[in-house]
């Protein structure tokens, strides 16, 4: 989601609001549903007995047609005028009214997947626990910590008034300099499909609706309103579709979110092939289809060719499903069985996620910051990956005299990503920093969260004297570290909504900064606050890299704590480093010149001539481009490094109608930790990419040793097949290979697999 003006499997949040079900209830619209006892005459649909589906029913027939078109517009509050704007507003993202009669609360809505961001309202002094960026949870290949984040953003959400979540972001990144990949999963389809999916669950155990987003395409940000992402149906299929299609299968989210952009020709939130012919046809999706905000471009056509509602209209050209769409069922322009379609998929989703069942209450209910505090904690520790470590440099010894913390303002807190995902968090913004120029200059600040690397350094560090020099000079810093026992730099990459970077360059002479340091002290560690890929030219000279993201409000001591082996580091990359920037499939950003030099660049550049970007690598979409055009990246998908060690032995490899492996893991050193094999096949014949097709997250004791088993997900191993239409999976000889990374086999074997068609 996006404002286009200044922004006035352990569900532990949920278990904190439950405990207050009876007094919320007293204050919920509607009532909440008891199951064991037949609903009232009046009002049948509120019997919890009965199927979803017969319940959608029994309430639709009971709408006026007016209440039907008030439940396919969604109102933006700070800007909503005139006749039918609900009277209980509060600020926030978006909010369609209730109606009380029937017992059908307002949906109120908030953004977005890395907190309870609701920019609006924390312009009051309200705030929120601040997670670690999407790539930060991806990194840790671990599906039940990305269900527990999930459960606790939207608990929080439940709490602060709001039932439906913007939450859910998916698109995969097809390249490094992508100013919202931090926001997503990277660019694996089932990894990014895996972990949102289990993220929804979380958000939805709260009996909220959570969104999924941005469907589909939506890969840069440039000229994003105006732009065609051109592609294959096959390649599309294989690759960003793939991600919607598992993760909407695991999460069964409420609601889909279109996009922005065209996709071969039309706006995807008219687009007919995406929410007509893919979503609700070949996937049989029940929920309903809702805009972004601001992206709807007709009446007719978008409600014929599957958009259900359009959100924050009032940041739209015009209100397209206000009159004008009465309008068109009035003349016949559209059949009145297309209203009740577009109704019937709202109120599936608000009774599918129990909403209706569990309404939140009119007032904010109590949050225990401090327990989600943890969860935030435990999700940035899990996703710091330990990129080199060069002679076992980290972890710091607790013996060292003298450590001296360079520059990122590491002294006051971690930086974090802009855009509609900012959240306010618990405990301020030490640093913050109004744009005053560009697409995303009216609504966002560069903004640090209050968790220090310093003030954690220090308390971890001992009796030993922790300095901070702010990495201005360069001369002067490299003299502070000069004879330190560990120099540790703090490298920022600052990315947003509405703006690609346009180098994936550190900014701001921070290469030179690293390399004085490094040539005054060998013992140099960088840490990497970024939203994504940095080149790294000063790699040769640096010992020890971590990666840690955008790690959120306790970002500070989870850094710390990997770099005292506090936390033994299991994070792996979701996401391919190159290099340098020849090696991505586009080193340049489609368009930006055309944005950079548009007089309306300051309102998202809707009126610059539209431009194609063609997707030309297809779904080779990172890894497997690089393998594809033979290229050797600074760092690979997958790769992580540990304090431990790790051994894979004893392959055994099952075919026929499904490929399963088997093995062992040992941990070989002296430190528990956590390890992520990574299962990768391809055709023993012809020139596809490997694909990642299974991984699985083992923790182990010091020489512990466990057997584990990876089916590959077939949809992976498959080719689409246009004309079939579906999932083809070939028979003959398939090669595997169980990795520690995408260009780093361990056990490797074949396969016989029997030949497979699979739905699309």
């Amino acid at each position: 989601m996006h404002f286009s003006l200044i922004r006035v499997a352990r569900p532990l949040a949920f278990v904190a609001c439950a405990a207050a079900v009876a007094v919320q209830a007293r204050e919920a619209e509607t009532p909440v549903a008891d199951a064991s006892r037949a609903a009232p005459a009046a009002h049948p649909w509120s019997d919890a007995s009965l199927p979803v589906a017969a319940r959608v029913e029994l309430l639709l027939a009971a709408m006026t047609r007016d209440e039907k078109l008030a439940l396919v517009y969604g109102f933006f509050p700070p800007l909503a005028k005139g006749e039918g704007i609900p009277t209980d507003m509060i600020p926030s993202a978006g909010q369609v009214p209730a109606i009380p009669r029937l017992g059908i609360p307002a949906l109120r809505e908030s953004d977005a997947s890395l907190g309870v961001a609701n920019q609006v309202e924390q312009r009051k002094g309200d705030v929120a626990t601040a997670l670690p960026s999407g790539l930060a949870v991806a990194a840790s290949f671990d599906p039940a910590l990305a269900q527990e984040t999930g459960a606790m953003i939207g608990g929080e959400a439940r709490a602060k008034t709001f039932n439906v979540l913007l939450a859910g972001g998916i698109n995969l990144t097809r390249d490094p300099w992508g100013g919202r990949n931090f926001e997503y999963l990277g660019e694996d389809p089932l990894l990014a499909g895996t972990m949102a999916g289990e993220s929804i669950r979380g958000v939805q155990s709260n009996h909220i609706v959570s969104t999924i987003k941005h469907y589909a395409l939506n890969a840069q940000e440039t000229g994003r309103f105006v732009m065609d992402a051109r592609i294959g149906e096959a390649a599309l299929r294989e690759s960003d579709l793939l991600a919607f299609r598992i993760a909407i299968e695991r999460g069964q989210p409420g609601s889909v979110m279109c996009a922005y952009n065209s996709i071969n020709g039309d706006f995807a939130c008219e687009n007919a092939f995406l929410l007509n012919t893919v979503l609700k046809g070949d996937w049989a999706y029940p929920g309903w289809v809702m805009s972004d905000w601001g992206a709807v471009h007709s009446t007719v056509k978008a409600a014929r060719n599957g958009l259900d509602q359009q959100s924050g209209g009032e940041l739209d050209t015009h209100s397209f499903f206000r009159e004008d769409l009465r309008k068109a069922f009035d003349e016949g322009a559209l059949p009145a069985s297309r209203l009740d379609d577009m109704v019937r998929r709202v109120l599936h989703g608000m009774f599918a996620t129990g909403l209706m069942d569990a309404p939140v209450v009119r007032t904010a209910q109590p949050i225990d910051y401090a327990k989600n505090a943890e969860v935030a904690q435990r999700a940035a520790e899990a996703g710091i990956v330990l990129l080199k470590n060069e002679k076992g440099i980290l972890p710091l010894a607790k013996s060292a005299k003298r450590i001296v913390v360079i520059g990122g303002h590491a002294d006051v807190g971690v930086l974090s990503g802009g855009g509609s995902s900012q959240v306010r968090s618990v405990g301020g913004a030490p640093v913050e920093i109004p744009l005053k120029d560009g697409p995303a200059a009216s609504f966002v600040r560069r903004t640090w969260h209050a968790s220090s690397p310093l003030a954690a350094i220090r308390k971890l560090a001992a009796g030993a004297r922790v300095e901070f020099v702010d990495g201005a000079d360069p001369a002067a810093a490299a003299a502070a570290a000069k004879g330190a026992d560990m120099a540790i730099v703090f490298a920022t990459q600052w990315t947003t909504e509405a703006e690609d970077v346009e180098t994936i360059a550190l900014p701001d002479g921070q290469d030179a900064l690293i390399d004085a340091v490094a040539a005054a002290n060998p013992r140099t560690t960088v840490v990497l606050n970024t939203g994504g890929p940095v080149l790294m030219p000063w790699l040769a000279r640096v010992p020890a890299v971590l990666a840690a993201w955008y790690p959120g409000q306790r970002g500070g001591e989870a850094v710390a704590r990997v770099l005292f082996g506090e936390v033994n580091p299991s994070g792996r990359l979701p996401i391919t480093f190159p290099a340098s920037i020849d090696q991505a499939p586009r080193p340049q950003v489609p368009g930006y010149d055309q944005v950079k030099a548009s007089p309306d660049r300051g309102t998202d550049a809707r009126a610059i001539r539209p431009f194609t970007v063609e997707y030309r690598e297809g779904s080779d979409v990172g890894y497997r481009w690089y393998a594809r055009q033979g290229q050797t990246p600074l760092f690979p998908f997958g790769h992580g490094l540990s304090y431990t060690s790790f051994g894979y032995s004893n392959l055994t490899v099952e075919g026929g109608a499904a490929l399963k492996v088997r093995f062992d893991v040992v941990n070989r050193g002296k430190r528990a930790g956590s390890d992520v094999p990574q299962l990768y096949v391809t055709p023993a014949q012809g020139q596809r990419p490997l694909r990642l097709a299974g991984w699985e997250r083992v923790t182990l004791q010091p020489g512990e040793k466990r057997r584990v088993t990876i089916t590959a997900e077939p949809r992976i191993v498959a080719d689409y097949d246009i004309a079939q239409p579906g999932f083809h999976l070939a028979g003959g000889t398939y090669r595997i290979s169980v990795s520690r990374d995408a260009a780093q086999p361990v056990l490797t074997g074949q396969v016989e697999l029997q030949e497979r068609r699979l739905a699309p």
